[in-house]
């Protein structure tokens, strides 16, 4: 005997979710969407799968506008390790070279205005960005 099918509904609204680390935003999409047994699920842009923050997902009628949530302006919170590179550019890959780090308080805040304001962002190849539906590496 089968198991009787579940019934997607019509949801509209927007789910905002603290996303954790280790998960993808489509892995989260998916789960929401089910949570909520709804039709139609979005999201409005991936966060990596080792960022954590708050991923807006959209349901139903909500998707419509998901675009212009793309387009928003967005603020990172960034824990950086200074010294250590590794193979995948991330806090996943090996450590492929260390390096002593010798420097002041002020060269960093100094360094730091480059990155504030409009920028345009460049993932690495080891980003959750696919090319054809493969990821990239």
């Amino acid at each position: 005997m089968s198991r009787p099918r579940k019934r997607w509904r019509d949801v509209d609204g927007v789910f905002l979710l603290d996303k954790p680390q280790g998960m993808s935003s489509n892995d989260i999409m998916q789960k929401v969407k089910r949570l909520f047994q709804a039709n139609k699920a979005g999201h409005t842009g991936a966060l990596d799968p080792l960022a954590t923050g708050m991923l807006p997902i959209c349901l139903g009628e909500a998707t419509k506008f998901s675009q212009f949530l793309l387009d928003a302006d967005k603020r990172y919170l960034v824990t950086a390790k200074l010294g250590e590179r590794t193979d995948t550019s991330d806090a996943e890959g090996q450590v492929v070279e260390t390096r002593e780090v010798h420097v002041e308080t002020q060269q960093i805040l100094t360094t730091l205005e480059q990155f504030r304001g409009d920028i345009l962002q460049v993932p690495t190849m080891f980003s959750a960005l696919k090319h054809n539906g493969k990821p990239l590496l």
